[in-house]
This record gives C-alpha cells, sequence and structure tokens, in this order.
C-alpha cells in the first residue's frame, strides 16, 4: 500500500512539472516557421525553430529535459554552476550537439566536448544551421577584476534566428552594450542581487533598448526571488507597448 502510494506521489509530482513546463510553453511566429519558446530553470531555456533545437545554460538535472528533443546546438554563458552544468549535461543526449561557449567555459569542459566546441569571444558572431550567432559582452558595475562576473569572461548572445532577433542575457548588469542594443524582438533579462542587477536596473536598461517582448528569467537571488510584478510595472508604466510575459521559471525549483 505504501509502494503504491509513493508510486501515484511521484507520478503527480512530474506530471505536475510537465504540466507547467507546457503551460510556460510560448510560441512566435517567425518569416519561415513557429519559435517555440519554453522556460525550464532559472537561467535555461529551449529553443525550437524549424526541427532545430537550441539548449541555453542547460541545468537543473536531466529529468527536466526529457521531454525535449536533444539539442542542435547548446549555448554556454558561463562557468557558474546554474550555467555550465556538467551533471545535466552528461544527463542529456549531446552527441550530436554544437556548444557555443566563451573561452573560459571551453577551459572548464572535458576533453570529449573538443571535437563540437565553437569558442566565441564578446564581439564574435558564426553562422550555424541557418542562424547567425553573436557573442557580446555580460559584466558586472563597475568592471573590477574581482567580480563575479568580470567583461570578457562570459558571452550574452544574440540569436538571428528568420527574421528574429532574440537577446539572451547571461549574468550582468545594465551595461552600456546592452543599453545601446536595438531591433531586439525578444530578451531574456536577468535580474538577482548580490550577482547581477536589480529589478530597477533591468526595467532602466529595457526602456533604453526597448525589446518587443522581454521575459524576466534568473530572478533567484540570495534574498529569494525579485519581484518581476514590479519590474513588470515599471516597464509599462513608461512604455505599455513592450511586451513583458512573467513566467515561472521555479515551478520545479526545491
Amino acid at each position: 500500500m505504501k509502494l503504491r502510494i509513493s508510486l501515484i506521489v511521484l507520478f503527480a509530482f512530474i506530471s505536475g512539472i510537465i504540466t507547467a513546463q507546457k503551460a510556460n510553453l510560448d510560441e512566435l511566429k517567425t518569416l519561415t516557421g513557429i519559435l517555440k519558446i519554453q522556460p525550464i530553470l532559472h537561467g535555461s531555456l529551449v529553443l525550437t525553430h524549424n526541427n532545430k533545437t537550441i539548449y541555453v545554460d542547460p541545468y537543473g538535472g536531466g529529468k527536466l529535459y526529457e521531454d525535449q528533443k536533444p539539442p542542435d546546438i547548446i549555448l554556454i554563458t558561463d562557468i557558474h554552476g546554474d550555467h555550465l552544468n556538467q551533471e545535466t549535461l552528461d544527463a542529456i543526449d549531446t552527441s550530436k550537439s554544437i556548444f557555443i561557449v566563451p573561452q573560459a567555459a571551453a577551459d572548464n569542459l572535458p576533453e570529449k566536448y573538443n571535437s563540437q566546441l565553437v569558442i566565441l569571444n564578446n564581439g564574435q558572431g558564426v553562422h550555424r544551421m541557418d542562424y547567425f550567432i553573436q557573442a557580446i559582452p555580460m559584466y558586472n558595475l563597475p568592471e573590477e577584476e574581482n567580480a563575479k562576473h568580470p567583461k570578457g569572461r562570459g558571452n550574452g548572445y544574440i540569436l538571428n534566428i528568420d527574421d528574429k532577433r532574440i537577446y539572451i542575457s547571461g549574468d550582468t548588469e545594465d551595461i552600456t552594450e546592452m543599453r545601446m542594443l536595438r531591433n531586439i524582438d525578444v530578451a531574456f533579462l536577468c535580474m538577482n542581487l548580490p550577482y547581477t542587477m536589480d529589478i530597477h536596473q533591468a526595467a532602466s536598461a529595457v526602456l533604453d533598448f526597448k525589446p518587443k517582448i522581454v521575459y524576466p528569467y534568473h530572478y533567484r537571488g540570495t534574498e529569494g526571488l525579485s519581484d518581476i510584478t514590479e519590474f513588470k510595472k515599471l516597464v509599462n508604466t513608461e512604455n505599455p507597448n513592450i511586451g513583458v510575459r512573467l513566467r515561472n521559471w521555479y515551478q520545479t525549483s526545491n
């Protein structure tokens, strides 16, 4: 009887994860297809477009990716365990994946991936699978060598998918390079103290570079979750034309 109850509880838990993820799934029409946006956990997400699958900072364990196709491209932004997570990489099928990473991440990956790596420094770009992927800076302010995210170590990314430009901030504050972005269709923006920036910095930057859609993500800090509802209010009070999409990136977190 106890075993049966335990199995029922486990099934309900797994079903709850799948249901929550499907509820978070968004679709965006592009010139030649549909871009599907699936939040996973914290700073991790999955993008699918025309039968191509892109994982961003896979993290949280293999079970979170069981309903996803194996990645064609894996983007890694930085070396910290919530971005470069070897346990999760070991649990998913990466046999046919291209890894796009900064040098520091490449230095921290096992040699078995060497033939799959494309190393990008800030400012560089690469064409892969019909997509152009650009690496842009992500760093803390003020710029200091002992910062949690020094300039030049990690990458934010701009993905050019069909006629859409997708910005993934990585771990950063409201840097000039972000504020100068233009023609961004979808932005994923971090906001968690003390690692990146607060909601006021994030809102100020968004109002400068004016993405059509912005997702607050990576918003768990040392004091809990950032107030993303207030972030939305800060943005839309000044510019109601920016679509702020609030999704639960932590429904599977302990």
